[in-house]
């Protein structure tokens, strides 16, 4: 079914608050208790994503993932109080698809969910093949392939610096999530935010240009102030 979603969580309350939210945007959400038995329900049943708590009863959220993609290529979303890097990275390695908080508000969480199964349109869930690693992003009229690092815009290719290349993907990599300053420095560049330092500011400013994004208004990365920026969903379908 396009639209069944595995929820793997064994808190009772953060359960039913995300299935009622996303029941409401007509999802059809199947919830299991515990990591015991859902590799055989994916295997059994494909959805169309897997959400999956970290820290399970019977078996924890990372060995079910590395369990699922022996056989299964849709969207598996870890779900988690974690807010470590180690377990972030430890998590793509393995084959996750997105890394969210429970701290995150349920409407971004629902647009993670929507763009994890946008890029996986073409990719049945269920289909038995080997999982490769991420290397295209698709939102709509933005298209972005890290493996020969171009983007195509409404249909036209964007003339990208390696510095604006690496700051769109690392931005689109995180679509919904607010993204710090300091983030982005010690990532693209490997350096610290002192807290005085405009040259992202100049960076995201450049690469808003070349999106036509409205300088006065942004609606493709918003500055979400005190606190970053953040790779707006759903606005690249809308225009």
């Amino acid at each position: 079914m396009k639209n069944r979603i595995l929820f793997v969580e064994d808190d009772p309350e953060l359960a039913e608050l995300i299935s009622s939210f996303l029941h409401s945007f007509e999802f059809v959400v199947e919830l299991m208790r515990e990591g015991s038995g859902v590799v055989e329900a994916v295997r059994a049943d494909p959805p169309a994503l897997v959400l999956l708590d970290i820290m399970l009863p019977g078996k924890d959220g990372l060995t079910i993932c590395r369990e699922l993609r022996e056989f299964y290529s849709g969207p598996v979303v870890l779900l988690t109080s974690l807010n470590s890097d180690m377990n972030q990275i430890l998590g793509f390695e393995i084959g996750a698809s997105d890394y969210v908080l429970k701290t995150t508000p349920p409407s971004v969480l629902l647009a993670r969910i929507r763009a994890q199964l946008r890029q996986n349109q073409n990719f049945p869930a269920g289909q038995t093949s080997t999982p490769q690693p991420q290397s295209a992003l698709n939102f709509g009229k933005l298209v972005i392939d890290s493996l020969n690092r171009t983007a195509n815009y409404r249909g036209e290719p964007l003339h990208l610096s390696t510095g604006d290349f690496d700051l769109l993907w690392e931005l689109a990599s995180h679509a919904g999530e607010i993204l710090s300053r300091d983030h982005l420095l010690k990532k693209l560049r490997g350096i610290d935010y002192d807290g005085m330092d405009r040259s992202m500011d100049v960076a995201i400013s450049r690469l808003r240009k070349k999106l036509a994004d409205d300088p006065d208004d942004p609606r493709k990365i918003k500055t979400i102030r005190h606190r970053g920026y953040l790779f707006a969903t759903d606005i690249w379908w809308q225009e």
